[in-house]
């Protein structure tokens, strides 16, 4: 689980690599200072795991493809996302068959609420995935993936407020670095916006 977190604050600094990488696009000295902080963050995080985390990697490196990809397609987010889940259908498919328990009435759901639970996912998941579809084509990818620390950092307070799970002194440094960044960058582009306009 720790790894698994730990690819979703990996995979902005993907972004923001992607990004400069192969489209090209250019840091101002404040993003840099930015990137640096959250990168110290993430650097912390990584050696508490105390090696080479390589779930987390491939994760970050994953999605942060996927991003670019996305990005990059010339088809609208809605429609893209329709033909990535056709895509996926044959796999599902194969899935059911070569586990016909989960097809049966004593197979993998304990009962029909939860089984209504899990189709109810799909809608949930559908939304979000709809959105970052469709930002990803009108922002710049480096600025994509300073916004990808939102969403770990709400588990984070949402672990802590609502389920009073345990912040150790080491994560909450890691976290300020990562805060911090996130600050800078959106102080910087908030600038950058009032300079435009």
């Amino acid at each position: 689980m720790l790894e698994a977190s730990l690819g979703y604050y990996i995979n902005p600094l993907i972004n923001v690599l992607l990004g400069m990488l192969i489209l090209g696009e250019r840091l101002r000295r404040m993003q840099w200072l930015a990137v640096a902080m959250a990168t110290v963050g993430v650097a912390q995080q990584v050696w508490q795991v105390g090696s080479l985390p390589w779930v987390s990697l491939v994760l970050a490196l994953s999605f942060g493809f996927y991003g670019l990809i996305r990005k990059q397609a010339p088809v609208a987010a809605l429609p893209g996302l329709v033909v990535e889940t056709w895509m996926l259908v044959p796999l599902a498919i194969g899935w059911l068959l070569l586990h016909p328990a989960a097809t049966s009435a004593q197979g993998a759901f304990y009962s029909s609420s939860e089984a209504l639970w899990l189709m109810a996912a799909g809608p949930v998941t559908l939304v979000p995935l709809v959105c970052f579809n469709a930002a990803a084509r009108h922002l710049p990818y480096t600025t994509l993936g300073f916004l990808q620390y939102l969403a770990p950092t709400l588990v984070l307070l949402q672990a802590v407020l609502l389920f009073d799970e345990h912040l150790s002194s080491s994560t909450l440094v890691a976290f300020m670095f990562i805060w911090a960044g996130l600050a800078i960058y959106s102080v910087d582009a908030w600038l950058s916006l009032r300079k435009r306009s």
